[in-house]
């Protein structure tokens, strides 16, 4: 099924309908919103991450995944937040290979997105799709704006970011980052 599809196939703008993803290289992922049960897939996940991902994501060193950060993953705010997870679904595959979400504060018509992808999946049209999807879900959630902060040596996502219509600016606070937006 198409992302668009599955955003736009319920006229419930909190409606997700999980789909089934083809990538480059062949192989099928499902993407379907993060649950309770993915807490062990996703610590699972960030173990297999490398130690340049975790910093890339995290924007710290970090050798492991916080508990209160785990259970903030796996239970996203209905209201103000979004998250998926990209399973891969070919036989000794492991589970959980991407990631994907949105948060805002209360209140805001402003959310920040984050996305993570595994080592061994880079490349194959998983970031842009899920990033593509992130968009479209808060766009019918009311959102106006989406943003990132992106570390300035990280050009794979800057790039990807580019592609979807995000603008890049400099971080006023810190030179080290930059800020991705884009008005929804």
């Amino acid at each position: 099924m198409d992302a668009a599809k599955a955003v736009h196939g319920n006229t419930d703008p909190a409606a997700f309908e999980p789909f089934t993803l083809r990538l480059r290289d062949g192989r099928d992922v499902l993407v379907r919103e993060i649950a309770e049960g993915d807490k062990a897939g996703l610590l699972a996940a960030f173990n297999r991450l490398s130690a340049d991902a975790r910093y890339a994501r995290f924007m710290a060193a970090m050798a492991q995944l916080p508990e209160a950060m785990l259970e903030q993953a796996t239970h996203p705010s209905a209201e103000r937040e979004f998250a998926l997870v990209a399973l891969a679904t070919e036989g000794n595959a492991p589970g959980i290979v991407a990631g994907a979400r949105y948060a805002a504060a209360p209140g805001s018509d402003t959310c920040e997105f984050a996305v993570t992808v595994s080592d061994d999946w880079h490349r194959l049209g998983l970031a842009r799709r899920l990033l593509a999807v992130l968009v479209d879900v808060a766009r019918r959630r009311g959102y106006r704006c989406m943003e990132g902060y992106v570390l300035s040596s990280n050009t794979a996502m800057r790039q990807l970011a580019h592609r979807l219509g995000f603008a890049d600016v400099p971080c006023p606070d810190d030179a080290t980052l930059r800020v991705v937006t884009l008005a929804l």
